[in-house]
């Protein structure tokens, strides 16, 4: 699976901006992390890309990350990037664990991208300046952004060894370079 693949293959199956959005600054975040821990940056952004690609059709879970299991498998997609998107979901941890670094990254950028995000679209100059201060600030506002899991954002930087300014740092960084394609330029 190339990047233009996954591209079309996202376009596919979901529809909302919003969630092209979404994957994108998902794609940034494991390409910033892949390539700052020395990995395969361009699998991992196609993780990052396809992780959530079939939510639109099957939003329930089991069914959302099974289904896009078995299509991507019959496109014969690499199975470490299979199993990546599986984990991300609790339902399949105990099959699929957050024990590798693919999987626990894409865990750890999930909702603390789409948090940062969320931020971003509050603020007059969007991601231009923004530290982690101000995302913490807003983690703290349980009314903003509501459905974000903080506890998720929490354990992710857990799971990075990371303290959790660094990592806000880290995927703050990884959306400024994609900020005119997630709508914040």
């Amino acid at each position: 699976m190339n990047r233009n693949r996954a591209w079309g293959l996202l376009n596919e199956y979901t529809k909302s901006k919003s969630l092209i959005k979404h994957a994108l600054a998902v794609e940034a975040s494991m390409k910033h992390y892949g390539k700052k821990l020395n990995m395969d940056f361009q699998a991992w952004g196609i993780t990052g890309l396809l992780h959530d690609f079939d939510y639109e059709r099957w939003p329930n879970e089991p069914d959302h990350t099974h289904e896009g299991a078995k299509i991507l498998r019959k496109l014969n997609v690499d199975e470490e990037i299979v199993g990546a998107i599986l984990s991300h979901a609790e339902w399949n941890q105990s099959d699929y664990p957050l024990d590798r670094p693919i999987r626990k990254t894409l865990f750890a950028v999930d909702e603390l991208s789409g948090f940062i995000v969320a931020v971003a679209y509050v603020r007059p100059e969007k991601l231009k300046g923004m530290t982690p201060k101000s995302v913490r600030k807003k983690m703290k506002a349980k009314g903003f952004a509501a459905a974000v899991k903080r506890e998720d954002i929490l354990e992710g930087a857990s799971l990075m060894e990371s303290e959790l300014n660094d990592h806000i740092n880290e995927v703050i960084t990884a959306l400024q370079g994609v900020s005119s394609e997630i709508g914040l330029g």
